[in-house]
């Protein structure tokens, strides 16, 4: 359940990254990876019963992770100012957030190929809608960071029993909305933005509920900021228009999704 929760957040934004690759256990191996994201396992973090919101445990800042042990940040490639990689961000992500945990263990946070190409896209296909390169990207990096914080929640099993429940809703839910979009390129004339703007905001309100004790207002203001932008059925529009500037962008959008689908990560 895990990796497969990962792939769809990280998609949708968040989206399909969350539901990625999970497993249906609260088990994990130190060779078990997290939508492309190895991390420890439990045993290597600290103590799951500890409160997030607990003097102990202060509750997870905009820019910084609740666990320790994580591992020290590897170094991203230098690129352009004008070019966008999202492996890049998540690797700039990593760094900055890694960088206040003291840890003597390395961590790896790498998007894997296919979830990167469709990132990608999702940037290119953003900064066409609203004519804005640093908005765009601040877009992705908000739905990158959100991705990561679930997933160490995840991994440290913080989530209760009630909330894993939510996990498996919203893992659905992600699925439904990623067949949606395949469907609504591949048979022409069926595109409703107002149906598809509905998925994704109820998983939207998933995301919150599952969130709500763990994270910071903050952190609930990314998430927002990712999915209202992914949902405005405006950018929709502009999306899925039949002879727009986006339509090959849509094209390896869906091509990602149908072989994560091929693949059995989504």
């Amino acid at each position: 359940m895990c990796a497969q929760l990962l792939s769809h957040i990280q998609l949708f934004a968040t989206l399909w990254t969350v539901a990625h690759q999970a497993p249906l256990s609260m088990e994990f191996s130190k060779q078990e990876y997290w939508s492309g994201l190895p991390f420890p396992p439990p045993g290597d973090l600290p103590d799951p019963g500890i409160e997030l919101e607990s003097p102990a445990f202060p509750a997870l800042q905009a820019d910084s992770l609740l666990l320790s042990h994580l591992g020290s940040p590897i170094q991203p490639k230098h690129i352009g100012p004008d070019v966008f990689s999202s492996k890049n961000l998540a690797l700039q992500a990593q760094k900055k957030i890694l960088s206040k945990i003291a840890s003597k263990t390395v961590a790896n946070m790498l998007i894997d190929d296919t979830s990167s190409e469709i990132f990608d896209e999702l940037y290119k296909v953003t900064k066409e809608h609203i004519h804005n390169k640093k908005e765009a990207h601040k877009i992705m990096k908000d739905l990158i960071k959100v991705a990561i914080k679930i997933g160490i929640l995840y991994r440290n099993n913080q989530f209760s029993p009630e909330e894993v429940v939510i996990v498996e809703k919203f893992r659905k839910k992600l699925n439904q909305t990623a067949m949606t979009i395949v469907s609504f390129y591949e048979v022409e004339y069926t595109f409703d933005r107002n149906v598809l703007s509905k998925l994704l905001h109820e998983c939207k309100d998933l995301v919150h509920e599952l969130v709500q004790r763990h994270l910071t207002p903050r952190t609930h203001g990314r998430i927002n900021h990712v999915f209202n932008h992914f949902a405005d059925v405006e950018f929709l529009s502009t999306l899925y228009s039949l002879d727009g500037d986006c339509r090959p962008n849509l094209k390896k959008i869906c091509e990602g999704i149908n072989k994560l689908i091929d693949e059995k990560v989504l």
